[in-house]
């Protein structure tokens, strides 16, 4: 299914950064052996003021049993360059 942006959406600053930072961490988080279709994914803010960045959580869909494994990555919202890679254990 493709689907094509509309202009308010491109307009959208927040949307376009969320885009951006999500496409970054998908790339590190599939060099780093996650499959991405079987993973939880989740996004939020980590910092303060001008000093802050995206944080990527992938976890396994079939957590029930399972300790750790989840992959953590922050990433800056203003080159889209990752920060932090983080492994649970």
């Amino acid at each position: 299914m493709t689907t094509s942006l509309t202009a308010d959406v491109l307009q959208d600053e927040l949307a376009v950064s969320v885009a951006r930072v999500l496409a970054a961490a998908n790339r590190k988080a599939e060099e780093s052996g996650i499959d991405l279709v079987q993973s939880l994914i989740s996004i939020s803010q980590r910092g303060v003021d001008q000093d802050w960045v995206w944080r990527v959580n992938y976890s396994p869909k079939n957590y029930i049993g399972r300790r750790g494994g989840d992959l953590i990555i922050d990433v800056d919202p203003n080159s889209a360059a990752v920060t932090q890679v983080l492994r649970g254990q």
